[in-house]
């Protein structure tokens, strides 16, 4: 905050790979709005922190996790801060398992199997520190957040919600809440883009990765 107060931010660009100043060379405008999802603690490998500090963005972060989201309140006062996971429209219940592992917490079966998930989870606590648990949390479609808010045109979308990104899209309502850019992390770029690709449709078009496992598109 010292740092900060200064102008300096040095301290200040959390995003892996530079993508917060690629974002913000592509983009490049002031108080803009984004929404990112899979906000973590609203510093830690965020793409949205250092528009939202030094370019005077605002907008929404969604983290399931409960102690991440009492993080998310404190670190990011600009924002609207929503605790919940984003599942498609039609999702069955109001509440989703989550298996917990920090940085990369899943949805309970997005890895394909409970073994799967485990696995995947499981490098998060090598060191002993935490230890692995699940959580039900509310269950909501990105589009009924949006519409609570009265949100404006989204600038920006942010999904890093390991391998649950093409559901998170399947309850945005792309007719009315089209962000003008999606950020998406693909964790299989090879193949992994076809379901991303086939929801956003000839809407968007792909600008390329932004780093080797995220990949920006622009609405047309």
């Amino acid at each position: 905050r010292r740092a900060e107060a200064r102008g300096d931010d040095s301290l200040s660009r959390p995003a892996l790979h530079g993508i917060d100043r690629a974002l913000d060379r592509i983009i490049d405008r002031d108080g803009g709005f984004y929404v990112e999802a899979g906000a973590n603690d609203g510093y830690a490998q965020s793409n949205t922190y250092w528009l939202a500090r030094f370019r005077g963005w605002r907008g929404v972060l969604v983290e399931p996790i409960p102690e991440l989201f009492a993080e998310v309140v404190r670190e990011r006062p600009e924002a609207h801060a929503f605790n919940c996971a984003l599942v498609p429209f039609g999702h069955p219940g109001e509440t989703v398992e989550m298996r917990y592992g920090g940085l990369m917490s899943v949805v309970a079966g997005a890895r394909g199997s409970e073994a799967d998930d485990r696995a995947y989870v499981g490098t998060a606590f090598l060191l002993g520190i935490e230890e692995e648990r699940d959580v039900v949390v509310p269950a909501r479609t990105l589009s009924s957040i949006l519409d609570e808010l009265g949100a404006p045109e989204v600038d920006l979308l942010s999904l890093d919600v390991e391998g649950f990104e093409p559901s998170v899209l399947e309850g945005l309502d792309l007719e009315r809440h089209a962000p003008r850019f999606v950020l998406v992390e693909v964790h299989d770029v090879s193949g992994g883009r076809e379901r991303i690709e086939a929801i956003l449709g000839e809407r968007y078009e792909p600008l390329g990765p932004l780093s080797p496992g995220d990949v920006l598109y622009r609405r047309r």
